[in-house]
């Protein structure tokens, strides 16, 4: 029997309702990443056909976007461990399982859902400012973007498993 998708499910605990999409998705991923990536190897995990980006990369940057999306959402910049991150997320890490790129993602959704929580729905307008180059966006827009952005890596994800199936 199909499993219900999370976001019929019901809402998530705590979320204001405004912003139960963007934690249904984030939930979504999770789920769907650990049956995914759960049972590859790392080399499977770290393989890069025809160019493409590896499952790793696409699961550590889902998880590091999130992470800053969320930041600027905050109304913060980013720190120099997330800078630091941002500048090694793409360099293949053999040493990296799945269960260790799983803990780090559900690390995030959790800090993200966390976050999601203790949002007042007042500043949901609220203008923020995007990078270095301070581009315009607001809080919702992050939220929603950091959700979808996450979603569209686990896509990406899901497709390059089907790929390693012979």
């Amino acid at each position: 029997m199909p499993r219900t998708e999370v976001w019929l499910r019901g809402p998530v605990e705590n979320v204001p309702s405004l912003l139960q999409p963007a934690a249904h998705s984030l939930l979504e991923c999770r789920e769907e990443l650990e049956a995914a990536v759960g049972p590859l190897t790392p080399e499977q995990i770290w393989e890069s056909r025809n160019g493409s980006a590896s499952i790793g990369y696409h699961l550590r940057h889902a998880a590091a976007s999130l992470d800053r999306l969320f930041t600027y959402a905050r109304g913060a910049m980013l720190s120099d461990a997330q800078l630091a991150v941002l500048r090694q997320e793409s360099a293949p890490d053999p040493s990296l399982g799945a269960a260790d790129l799983l803990a780090a993602f559900d690390a995030t959704v959790e800090r993200a859902l966390d976050q999601l929580r203790t949002t007042d729905v007042r500043t949901l307008t609220d203008g923020r400012s995007v990078g270095r180059a301070r581009l315009p966006s607001t809080v919702l827009g992050l939220l929603f973007h950091g959700a979808e952005h996450t979603q569209r890596h686990a896509g990406q994800i899901a497709t390059l498993v089907k790929m390693l199936r012979p």
